[in-house]
């Protein structure tokens, strides 16, 4: 009886890398003449989700995820655990260490229990990347919930300030709707990032102290900070619980999960939170008289100080600080301090916008998604927008953002900007002493603050991605990225081909290609190269959705790597798609013996593209040359 093999894969934003570590554990079982089935926990939740017979039947374990994963159900089972990335760049590896004899089973003689830590590895996971994938964990399910209520808010101010406030000149029931359903949005920010870190860390027991101490956090001010430290700290609790009580009878198992773990964990977790923000009040007036003092020191110095503070925790007690600083001295008709709160404020959101402006093709469509709404965010003055960014990196991110808002904030307070309002945004402009030099001193913090997070962001990825090979053909600079047109992985115009009515099937495109690829000089045998698209398509079709397929071909009669895109005039219906819809845009790679692991990178890139509506849409549109180029390049 052949063996069987299962997977999962899963990537913090849940888009391109979840799907195509599955594609590639997939190709590498079929090599090998065994089946797989691979479990995705993508964005919108667990497809393709693993029966327990399917689990039972199976003869290991493969989970390349950088996210949390149901590990307890493959108890028994020999299992691998490795980054998604590893899932993407050595399937075949994992495939034939899978179907060896000597990885032991996973916590063999175990029960499986609800609140359980997953500590097995065959790879034993550093305690550093344990600790990214429990905060991945959160931030991945606080994004939406920041967006709705963000957008929300934003939405209510532009009916005015006072708009939502009854009893007001510009009161409006609409306004006051949205903004007390994006205020409820936005409460539930820290509490479910708090939850969701705790649920990866101590599952479905941890998830429900995470909730409570989450709350516990935001109704003593701690910000998202204090949602990250209440998430670990109810998740690791709930880990020290189940190790004392590990000697129970089973037959308590079941009130062990829904009784004992939640009580006693909410209790203690609970009470060293309260301990934990008790005196983050205290240091909060302190920091509030601290910088009512600073107000009449030079625009440098108080500048900068505002500017670290409102970046430092974005909401939370720090900014805070600043914040109602500046609120009070408004009712004493200082509009001074406030400007500059307010300019150092806006400037994070925004930074993140102009980050994934700059470096969007390192960033996946999730985190554009989320860069993008940014600048709406930002305009109206809600700083918590940029909170996912800063959660994911914050030891390079927060200190950008700090910059950023420092340069906004000195320059407001060297200009001697008045804003005679504590929130709103751009749209208090009209109020505003000088409201066109208020809003290039923002933009100027947030364009620099944006392009380092940008450069953090694509140094990052490139040291992911491997070797200086992978990284040469990544497209320009960020100065590149920012001013001029980068070529998109090894993409000419030269390569691409439009309305050819002669190619009317797979075997026609490939002989196309290899002319074309023999004439150029890419390849020195035209039949090899053909044989070579024609055994990975044995492997599995790569035919994809929509009318797209990306054949690739990897052999020794490649001299160097090549991208070919042919826009065919008619259809090709021999090709097995994922839709069964025919091809008509064909993405070509040729691949030199040795560059597998650019192999993979260059399929990745493609895939998110292709899974950017946008673009698929620009590309089906494209009638020259130029705006297939562009539209791979967008």
């Amino acid at each position: 009886m052949a063996k069987k093999i299962i997977a999962a894969t899963g990537c913090p934003t849940g888009i391109a890398h979840t799907f195509m570590a599955k594609k590639a554990l997939e190709d590498a079982a079929q090599k090998q003449g065994i089946s797989i089935k691979v479990e995705t926990h993508g964005q919108v939740g667990i497809e393709n989700e693993l029966t327990d017979q399917e689990i039972k039947e199976a003869y290991g374990v493969i989970i390349a995820a950088d996210k949390d994963v149901d590990e307890d159900r493959f108890i028994g089972k020999r299992v691998i655990k490795v980054s998604v990335s590893k899932g993407i760049k050595d399937p075949d590896e994992l495939v034939n260490r899978i179907l060896n004899d000597e990885i032991p089973p996973f916590k063999e003689g175990k029960q499986r229990s609800s609140g359980e830590e997953h500590t097995h590895s065959e790879n034993q996971d550093s305690f550093l990347h344990k600790i990214y994938v429990y905060l991945m964990n959160g931030v991945s399910h606080m994004i939406p919930v920041v967006v709705a209520g963000g957008v929300l808010l934003a939405i209510s101010f532009m009916f005015g300030i006072h708009s939502a406030e009854p009893g007001n000149p510009q009161y409006n029931p609409l306004a006051y709707q949205l903004n007390h359903i994006g205020a409820t949005a936005m409460g539930l920010m820290v509490p479910i990032l708090s939850a969701y870190i705790a649920q990866a860390i101590g599952k479905r027991p941890g998830l429900v102290v995470g909730f409570i101490t989450g709350m516990i956090a935001f109704t003593n001010g701690t910000g998202f900070l204090g949602g990250i430290v209440s998430g670990f700290l109810s998740g690791y609790t709930i880990v020290l619980l189940e190790y004392s009580m590990k000697k129970l009878p089973r037959q308590l198992d079941g009130l062990k999960a829904i009784f004992l773990l939640p009580v006693i964990g909410t209790f203690i977790a609970g009470l060293i939170m309260f301990y934990l923000s008790s005196p983050m009040s205290v240091i909060n007036k302190g920091m509030m008289h601290f910088v009512a003092g600073m107000q009449n020191s030079s625009p440098i110095i108080l500048g900068l100080v505002i500017g670290m503070m409102s970046a430092f925790d974005m909401g939370g007690p720090i900014n805070k600080a600043a914040y109602l600083t500046g609120t009070a001295l408004l009712a004493q008709g200082n509009y001074y301090f406030m400007a500059g709160v307010s300019a150092a404020c806006i400037a994070p959101p925004l930074a993140t916008g102009f980050a994934v402006l700059f470096a969007k093709k390192y960033y996946s469509a999730e985190e554009r998604n989320a860069g993008y709404v940014n600048f709406l965010l930002g305009s109206t003055h809600i700083t918590e927008g940029a909170i996912p960014f800063a959660a994911k990196k914050p030891l390079t991110v927060i200190p950008f953002l700090m910059i950023g808002s420092s340069i906004a904030a000195i320059l407001t307070y060297y200009m001697k900007i008045q804003v005679p309002a504590p929130h709103g945004g751009f749209i208090i402009l009209p109020i505003v002493s000088h409201p066109f030099l208020w809003v290039i001193d923002i933009v100027a913090g947030a364009l620099v603050a944006g392009y380092l997070i940008a450069w953090d962001q694509k140094r990052m990825v490139r040291k992911q991605r491997g070797s200086s090979t992978e990284t040469s053909h990544v497209s320009g600079t960020l100065s590149s990225t920012v001013g001029e047109q980068a070529e998109p992985s090894l993409l000419s115009l030269n390569n691409i081909y439009l309305e050819n009515d002669q190619i009317r099937s797979k075997e026609e495109l490939f002989q196309f290609i290899a002319g074309k690829a023999y004439e150029k000089g890419y390849v020195n045998d035209r039949s090899a190269l053909i044989d070579a698209f024609h055994q990975r398509e044995l492997q599995s079709s790569t035919g994809m959705e929509g009318g797209f397929a990306i054949p690739h071909a990897q052999s020794s009669s490649i001299k160097r790597a090549a991208m070919f895109v042919i826009k065919t005039g008619g259809k090709i219906n021999d090709w097995k798609t994922l839709d069964g819809k025919p091809v008509s845009i064909a993405i070509a790679y040729l691949i030199p013996e040795n560059g597998n692991a650019a192999h993979m990178h260059y399929l990745s890139d493609m895939a998110q593209k292709l899974m950017n509506q946008s673009v698929v849409t620009a590309l089906h549109h494209a009638r020259t040359k130029n705006d297939l180029f562009n539209a791979l390049n967008a």
